[in-house]
């Protein structure tokens, strides 16, 4: 079915994901890096931002069991990205925090993916205002959607 048959919303996520996908910088953050990132360690590797983690916290933050966790951690590990050291109040645990070339790694992937499209720079001010606004409401309603999954006031 073309996007254009579909009904308002669906057209517009069609848009959406078409755009998106089109400006898809994997292969050029694989190459800044010198290796594929992957989603899983990418989002754990962006997680680490904000400080070191235990296995279990990583774990529970991305919905996935312990030894799936474990084996992010190791790959991330492997390229020198994180390392483990145990928990100051229980050395049975572990902390994974971000290594210097982590820290590098993040910056790198920041430059390479929150550079804007070329094409954002052909909208006005005030196109970029109001497409910023309505981005912000569905991200807005999207959190709202995550704390209240019933949708009781």
């Amino acid at each position: 079915m073309r996007a254009t048959e579909t009904n308002p919303a669906q057209r517009v996520w069609s848009l959406m994901q078409r755009f998106v996908e089109a400006h898809n910088r994997h292969g050029e953050l694989a190459e800044a890096l010198g290796f594929r990132l992957g989603a899983g360690r990418g989002k754990v590797l962006f997680q680490l931002r904000g400080g070191p983690m235990t296995l279990r916290q990583i774990a529970e933050v991305n919905g996935v069991d312990a030894p799936y966790a474990t084996l992010i951690v190791d790959k991330l590990e492997a390229h020198g990205l994180v390392e483990r050291r145990p928990h100051p109040e229980d050395r049975r645990r572990k902390l994974v925090s971000l290594t210097a070339a982590g820290l590098e790694a993040i910056a790198t992937a920041d430059a390479v993916l929150l550079r804007p499209p070329s094409a954002l720079g052909t909208l006005s001010a005030d196109d970029l205002d109001q497409l910023s606004g309505l981005l912000g409401r569905l991200l807005d309603a999207d959190a709202d959607a995550v704390d209240d999954p019933n949708g009781a006031a």
